[in-house]
Formats: C-alpha cells, sequence, structure tokens
C-alpha cells in the first residue's frame, strides 16, 4: 500500500513537471511567433519556421483561388450571414465585437444565432470518433451552448467564447461546431433563427457569408508581415480586399497612419469604421452580483494575471490607474487554471502583500469551479465604443435588418 501511495506521489509530480514544461514551450513558441524574444536560439528556429510560413502562404492563396473559381463551392443557407474575422491569431478584441452586433441585430427584432468553432473546447474522444467513423454511426449534432433562453453548456465544453457570449447574450442562440454549414441549418431548422454570425469566420470559406467585417488591431495590425508559424497571420496582407467593411481596433491608442496607409494601398477610398475597447467595471468572480468601479483600486495593491494572446493591453491599463501592482503573471492563451496554479499564485502574491487579484473576462471562466479564492478576485468588464464610421456601421446593420443584404 505504502508502495502504491509512492508511485502516486511521483506520478503526479513527474505529470506536473511535464505539463510545465509543455506550457513554458508553448510560451517559447507564441514568443518567437510575436517577435517577443530575440535571443539567438530563438533566431535559429526562426529559419525553418520561415520556409513553413512561405508553404503556408501558397497553400492558403490556392485554398482561396480554388473558391473563387468554383472549383470549391461555398454553400448558401438561405439566411443572411454576417462574417466576423480578423487576418491575425487572437488579441483583435473579436469577442466584443460580436457581442455588439448580435445584440444590435437582436433588440431590432432579428432571431439570431452565433456559429463559433469552440476553439479550446473539449473533443470527442478519437476513439469514439473512430468507432462511430468504421460502424457508420449518426454524426453527433452541433453543441448547443445557449438556445436563446438559458445557457446549457459551461466554457469546458462550449469553449471560452462561446460560453462568454452566451451568458451576455440572453434571447441569443450560441452553437458550436467545427462543420458550421451544419451549425447554421442546425440553427435554421431547430431554432427558426434569421440572421446567422460566423464567429472568426474570415478564413472559414465553406459557408458563403453576405458580408465580411474584417477586424484590425491598431496597435499590432499584421506582426512582422509573416504568416503562421513565423508570424501571426493567418493569411496575406492583401487579402483584406475581401473584407465589405473593415474596423479598426484600439483605435483611441495614437499609431500614427500606418495601419489606414496599408489599408488603402489595397482599397483607396475605403471608409473605415474605428473603435476603442472601454473597460467598465469590475465583476467578483466569487459573486456575479458584487461589483466595483475601477477606481475603487487606486492605490490598492494588486495582482494582475491574464491567459490572453495578446496580454499587453491589459496590463498596460492596469498600469495607468494608479495601482500598485505587486505581482504580474502571464499564461498562454487559452489557458485553463488548476487549483495549484491559482494556489501558487496567490501565495506569491500574498507574500508581496497584494489586496485584490485582477483578471480579464475570457479567463474568468477558465477558473475551477468552486474555487476558494484567497484574495478578492476581480474580472474587467470590457464594452464596444465606436468612434469612427458610426453612420457606416448602422448602414450595414440595417441593410440586414431590410434584407437587402441578400439580393
Amino acid at each position: 500500500m505504502r508502495t502504491l501511495r509512492k508511485f502516486r506521489y511521483f506520478y503526479k509530480k513527474f505529470i506536473r513537471r511535464l505539463l510545465n514544461k509543455v506550457e513554458k514551450f508553448e510560451a517559447f513558441c507564441a514568443d518567437i511567433v510575436y517577435d517577443r524574444v530575440k535571443n539567438p536560439w530563438a533566431r535559429t528556429i526562426t529559419f525553418p519556421l520561415l520556409a513553413f510560413s512561405k508553404l503556408f502562404e501558397k497553400i492558403v492563396r490556392l485554398r482561396y483561388w480554388l473558391y473563387k473559381k468554383n472549383i470549391f463551392l461555398s454553400q448558401p443557407l438561405g439566411c443572411p450571414v454576417i462574417v466576423i474575422g480578423n487576418l491575425t491569431v487572437g488579441g483583435t478584441g473579436k469577442t466584443p465585437v460580436v457581442e455588439k452586433f448580435a445584440r444590435e441585430l437582436s433588440e431590432r427584432g432579428r432571431k439570431v444565432a452565433i456559429l463559433s468553432r469552440g476553439y479550446g473546447s473539449k473533443k470527442e474522444p478519437k476513439l469514439k470518433l473512430f468507432l462511430r467513423w468504421i460502424t457508420h454511426g449518426k454524426e453527433l449534432p452541433p453543441r448547443v451552448v445557449s438556445n436563446g433562453e438559458k445557457t446549457l453548456l459551461g466554457s469546458e465544453l462550449a469553449g471560452d467564447e462561446p460560453y462568454m457570449l452566451a451568458k451576455n447574450l440572453p434571447g441569443v442562440v450560441v452553437i458550436v461546431d467545427k462543420d458550421r454549414v451544419k451549425a447554421g441549418r442546425y440553427a435554421i431548422k431547430k431554432y427558426g433563427v434569421n440572421i446567422l454570425i460566423l464567429d472568426d469566420g474570415f478564413q472559414y470559406l465553406p459557408l458563403r457569408g453576405h458580408m465580411n467585417l474584417l477586424l484590425i488591431d491598431q496597435t499590432n495590425p499584421f506582426g512582422n508581415g509573416k504568416l503562421l508559424p513565423r508570424g501571426i497571420l493567418r493569411e496575406p496582407v492583401d487579402h483584406l480586399k475581401r473584407a465589405s467593411y473593415i474596423l479598426l481596433t484600439k483605435s483611441d491608442l495614437n499609431r500614427g497612419n500606418f495601419v489606414e496607409n496599408v489599408i488603402h494601398n489595397f482599397l483607396p477610398g475605403k471608409e473605415l469604421i474605428k473603435c476603442c475597447h472601454k473597460p467598465k467595471f469590475l465583476c467578483s468572480l466569487a459573486d456575479e452580483n458584487d461589483t466595483l468601479p475601477i477606481d475603487s483600486l487606486r492605490a490598492k495593491s494588486v495582482c494582475i494575471f491574464s491567459g490572453i494572446a495578446m496580454p499587453d493591453s491589459f496590463e498596460r491599463f492596469w498600469e495607468t490607474q494608479g495601482i500598485n501592482i505587486v505581482y504580474k503573471k502571464r499564461f498562454i492563451d487559452h489557458h485553463r487554471f488548476t487549483e495549484q496554479e491559482l494556489n501558487c499564485l496567490y501565495d506569491v502574491a500574498l507574500q508581496r502583500g497584494a489586496n485584490f487579484a485582477v483578471t480579464t473576462e475570457k479567463d474568468a471562466v477558465r477558473m475551477p469551479r468552486n474555487y476558494s479564492y484567497k484574495l478578492p478576485t476581480y474580472f474587467l468588464k470590457i464594452g464596444i465604443e465606436i468612434i469612427g464610421g458610426e453612420k457606416i456601421l448602422d448602414e450595414a446593420i440595417m441593410k440586414f435588418i431590410s434584407g437587402k443584404q441578400l439580393s
């Protein structure tokens, strides 16, 4: 019995160390892609990555050409489809924009469904998938995160963003499936929706969109200009010509006219929509009814932590709020927190005299259930404010209300 206990102890210790090494490697790879690290080891790795990047670009261009020439066909669903996405991986502030569009359309009497891939959600076990394939078993229906009346799935099964959208958008259907064509048909047939929003769908060509809304982060629009895996681009910059409308996020931060000049090189005279992400208030992780104004943390000692693609904006905001940041911790994007990790985080924060801990709304949905927080812990609630091109955006929404976008 004692031998078995020892084995379990060392096995768990080994697994923890292994996972820690894997996470550090993932963080290192992310730092290379985002050009956050410049040491000799990183420069050595970038050469083969650059070759893969060039190959990936050729594949992306070929795929788009095949759809453009109707060799591969995009499926129409007989329902208006708004595609909201970006050229880069993560960090453009897409989720609040999806939420704003869905709310606007829902409040104007449309029955809206958001279709998401559900990145980071728990997938069907490979063995079950294989057994169903060889036995010609019935295909699983899409996962319904919200039926428009209540949230049916947690973030682990739904994914971070779909779960957040489901919680924040009563009356809006949220569905997750890798096959968004199947998910769209399901939403129309099961719930009678009359507008579909394709979340993070700029690269999803099998479903025909009627409006492509492309988000570009003004603070880091195209990274180093390279495609994955050397850079953060999913497709070449000149593909922004596919956009019906371009929305510049974080436009309140003055970064000159570089982005606008690049856009106008490809789309002369294109009118742009500009927005900024406005922090609204703080919401407690222990009790969602417990909210605080942001300035209530002024002069307090605070620990800030996050697991998002671009944590710089979140950290920079708190550095301007007159708080004393005693501990700052970054995790990889979409990181799902464990109790042990949080215990270590809070132990360090307490040793350094922290009174509060603050994270993002996306991170809040990935916390373990029923965890007892060692510090008052809040997430920052963010909203979208249009600061330029509001008339253009309103006209786009009205086209969908009137049905003109289908013509």
